[in-house]
């Protein structure tokens, strides 16, 4: 005899949801009568509707199906669906939940029985007794069709989920505006007392200038009492003498004496005349419209004090981010606009930008108001990566802030001319370039024996003739105190001293030349010239006649093996470039020698120092050619490495106005002109 055990489950009403009471397949929740739960072999649940349809649309009358859910096979007992047992938990489920639940089942009006159903594909709500169309027939079965007291509830959760949003949406907006209106009654209370010591200062200077006035009048009154008071002490030293002299007249009996007093007192009486008027007047009186001064101060007073507003709305204000690159000063502009989107058109706004690096680092920022409602966020990284800068105006942030900037070590010319060829826009083995004060810039074209002239835009302005590079073979350039061009032709061995037109100045040579590749001019208009075949520099003053020769072959301090370049910094010392990069006194006596930052071996093809003391140098190492950049001590700074545009063989160059270097690029006939700062 077999026995069947029972396990019997304790049931919290907290612990499922209604997906425990739905048909897995149809979706529609189990009842007792089309959509009885039934108990399948597998232990799976499925209604008595979906089971009859799976068994209708069986093809083969095998006595077997595959339960929708694991597709296992199963035999169909000889009473048919309803042969199933009930699924007795589910069962108990749906006792649970009629008991328990207080929400509101809604029925059809026709058929106060049948639960109305929602389709969510169709947003529609029905009755399987009503409905005809596509809801009753088997393409139901693409339509995902839930309870409709089940779309309720989820709706109403989404509802209520939205509107908790929408609620703590508008108390962040609530504490934000009343956050702003804390900060206005603090902006008002500090305005107010700027105000009140403004225009105490104010009344502090008019009062000063009281002060001033007022002892002014005082020292006019006691210079003129001064002089009142000294002839009152004349009078008074008169009427002291007449009085003693009078004295004792009546017992006087010499006649002659009496007469001579009466003769002195005519005398007196006569100066008593010139004594009784005042030598000092008592007028005085205060004007304050004699001048403009009044006007003046009414009209200053007018304009005195401003009271700064702004209409800007960070939240729709704007950036333009691009990409940076280390070393060099990058710009983010800010353009602000008011509430309604219109730009604005002044400044004075209070923007705030902070910029980190990804390891968190502060990297400095300025600001600069262009007065025209947009603001310019400079900076000059020093490292690579994606760094974040937060911008922001009245502690808001504007649109789209915190920004991504990414910094890149590469750096890439901004200016490109020429490539191989004899046009106005082409050249032909290009070895070296000079800029003038005007920043025009002078290439040394030596395959085509010309120098050609450009504008500090790149634009071409004409050729200067062949006087000094005869025979393809000038190999150096540089700019003179005069403003002049001077060359040297390592071939007829002349140094050539031209005008910015190519009027010939002046021109030497020297019997000591072999190969003079490079040269330079200092303060006082002297003459250094780089020989590689005499392995020495020497040194001319302004009539070409030699004065000092400096180094010999060889790669001790001081001498030199393949020399490629020189030039002269702000204090005439002489840096010369071969493998390695010497410094001399202008004496020619050796200083040092600036470390190369790495450890392969190279060549320098060319050194230049700018207006600030910056030392900048191309250099070449196996295959690969970059410009270092060297403060003025000689501490190497950083390279450019023009990746998107690589340099070959370069040689000469020379630094232009706001930090900007002119490369001549010989292996692909052209010069770049790069920034390094």
């Amino acid at each position: 005899m077999s026995s069947t055990l029972v396990e019997t489950v304790a049931i919290n009403y907290e612990y499922f949801n209604d997906s425990f009471l739905t048909c897995g397949t149809c979706l529609c929740q189990y009842d007792a009568v089309n959509h009885s739960p039934k108990l399948l072999p597998c232990s799976h649940t499925v209604c008595k509707s979906c089971l009859e349809r799976i068994t209708e649309a069986q093809t083969r009358d095998t006595g077997t199906f595959r339960c929708p859910i694991c597709r296992e096979t199963i035999t169909i007992p000889r009473g048919g669906v309803v042969a199933f047992p009930p699924s007795f938990i589910v069962n108990q489920l749906l006792d649970l939940v009629a008991n328990q639940r207080r929400d509101i089942v809604p029925k059809c009006s026709l058929h106060s029985n049948q639960e109305l159903l929602f389709c969510e594909t169709c947003d529609t709500v029905y009755c399987t007794e009503c409905v005809v169309g596509e809801h009753s027939s088997r393409g139901a079965s693409e339509h995902t069709v839930i309870p409709f007291s089940i779309a309720i509830k989820r709706m109403s959760e989404i509802l209520l989920y939205k509107a908790q949003l929408c609620t703590k949406n508008l108390n962040n907006a609530c504490e934000n505006v009343t956050e702003e209106m804390r900060k206005l009654e603090n902006n008002y209370d500090r305005t107010m007392d700027a105000v009140n010591r403004s225009f105490q200062d104010l009344v502090s200077l008019l009062d000063k200038r009281r002060q001033e006035v007022l002892q002014m009048v005082k020292k006019v009154r006691d210079e003129k009492k001064k002089v009142l008071q000294e002839q009152l002490d004349i009078i008074q030293a008169e009427k002291d003498q007449v009085h003693g002299e009078c004295q004792g007249l009546e017992y006087q009996v010499e006649v002659r004496n009496i007469t001579k007093k009466i003769s002195d007192l005519n005398e007196k009486l006569d100066m008593t005349g010139t004594l009784s008027e005042p030598r000092e007047n008592a007028f005085m009186r205060y004007d304050y419209k004699h001048n403009t001064a009044l006007r003046d101060y009414l009209a200053a007073l007018n304009q005195f004090g401003k009271v700064k507003v702004s209409t800007t709305f960070p939240a729709l204000s704007t950036a333009v981010v691009e990409k940076a690159t280390t070393h060099l000063r990058s710009t983010v502009t800010i353009t602000t606009v008011d509430y309604h989107g219109n730009p604005r058109t002044s400044g004075c706004d209070p923007v705030v930008a902070d910029l980190h690096t990804e390891r968190g680092d502060v990297v400095e920022t300025g600001i600069k108001d262009n007065e025209n409602g947009t603001y310019d966020i400079t900076f000059i990284p020093r490292v690579s990566g994606c760094h974040r800068l937060c911008v922001s105006i009245f502690d808001r942030p504007i649109k789209d802030s915190p920004f991504s900037v990414i910094v890149t070590d590469h750096n890439n010319p901004v200016m490109k001319f020429g490539s191989h060829g004899s046009s106005n826009l082409q050249l032909t083995q290009p070895v070296g370039v000079a800029v003038d004060r005007q920043d025009h810039m002078y290439i040394l074209d030596t395959g085509n024996s010309r120098i050609k002239v450009l504008n500090p835009d790149g634009d071409f302005l004409r050729h200067i003739g062949q006087s000094g590079l005869e025979n393809q073979s000038g190999t150096g350039i540089t700019t003179t105190p005069s403003n002049n061009i001077a060359v040297v032709n390592w071939r007829t061995k002349y140094v050539t001293e031209l005008n910015s037109q190519g009027m010939l100045v002046k021109k030497f040579t020297s019997p000591e030349f072999v190969e003079p590749i490079n040269l330079a001019v200092n303060s006082k208009g002297e003459y250094i010239v780089a020989d590689n075949g005499a392995g020495k520099v020497f040194v001319f003053d302004t009539t070409g006649k030699m004065s000092n020769k400096i180094g010999s072959k060889g790669d001790k301090p001081g001498q030199f093996k393949l020399i490629s370049s020189v030039v002269v910094n702000k204090k005439d010392e002489i840096i010369v470039a071969d493998n390695r990069l010497q410094v001399f006194s202008k004496d020619g006596k050796f200083l040092q020698e600036i470390p190369s930052g790495t450890n392969t071996k190279g060549q320098y093809g060319g050194v230049t120092v700018d207006r600030h003391g910056n030392i900048l140098a191309t250099r070449t190492e196996k295959g690969k050619s970059y410009v270092q950049v060297f403060n003025a001590s000689g501490k190497l700074l950083f390279m450019i490495d023009s990746s998107d545009d690589k340099l070959k063989r370069p040689s000469g160059l020379a630094a232009a106005r706001d930090f900007q270097v002119v490369v001549v690029d010989l292996g692909n006939d052209c010069i770049k002109k790069f920034r390094y700062r």
